[in-house]
């Protein structure tokens, strides 16, 4: 009996099912490990509202949180291949997975509201600030597929929405992924480095003298980069401890 063999190579925006699949584990990772707080914030800015009210809150909340994360994401993606950007970008997720790692047991400091309106608002100004790492974790590691970007935006969304007790509880049981999802946030900022477009001479240098292929080196850069990220933590970390 013939079987019916569906090709989804066209779907998957030049990449090969191996490169497809891995790239939507770490979209799905980072997810996880960075959707946890734009959740909670919704939760934390919707809690002093009458309960008549605090479902609506929410609802109005995250739609906009999910407005937001869509128009973000697609500017960013759109801009991935500006110059120096994604050396921008790789100094910002260093910055946000570092961060993720020293600031993990700090409690958010959201303004509660007793208004819909107030509530919508407080969560419209924290997203803008903290949707930045989620979207641009995602669109570097999708790296200009779309849909990469659209799968990954479409498991963002409901962890954003319903995913706060589910996040918070599995990061409290597998605390390791949060080393991990910071270890993947350094690996593609060290990986970005190397494939911005303004890099590209010196990059060239370096392939020239030593001799090593360019994809090579971008595994080796990402590498140094994940290192580099857990590194600073454990001494931040450690310096934090004495300290306190």
């Amino acid at each position: 009996m013939d079987f019916l063999v569906i090709d989804i190579t066209p779907w998957l925006g030049g990449l090969t099912p191996a490169q497809f699949w891995t790239a939507l584990g770490q979209i799905i990772l980072i997810d996880i490990v960075l959707a946890g707080d734009n959740a909670v914030v919704i939760a934390l800015a919707c809690r002093s509202l009458p309960p008549e009210k605090r479902k609506l809150g929410i609802m109005l909340g995250a739609l906009v949180a999910v407005l937001m994360r869509v128009v973000f994401t697609i500017g960013v993606s759109s801009l991935m291949g500006t110059p120096w950007l994604k050396v921008v970008g790789s100094l910002l997720l260093f910055w946000i997975a570092i961060k993720l790692l020293v600031d993990e047991s700090d409690e958010h400091s959201i303004k509660e509201s007793t208004s819909i309106m107030g509530a919508v608002q407080t969560i419209a100004i924290a997203d803008l600030v903290m949707s930045l790492d989620n979207v641009l974790a995602i669109a570097a590691a999708a790296k200009g597929n779309w849909p990469l970007i659209i799968i990954g935006l479409a498991v963002s969304i409901p962890l954003v929405v319903f995913g706060a007790q589910l996040v918070m509880a599995l990061l409290t049981r597998f605390p390791f992924l949060v080393w991990i999802g910071a270890g993947l946030l350094g690996w593609i900022a060290g990986e970005l480095i190397v494939v911005d477009i303004g890099m590209t001479p010196y990059v060239e240098q370096v392939v020239a003298a030593t001799g090593i292929a360019k994809p090579v080196l971008a595994k080796i850069a990402a590498g140094l980069g994940a290192a580099f990220v857990v590194g600073v933590a454990l001494f931040l970390r450690r310096n934090r401890q004495e300290a306190g």
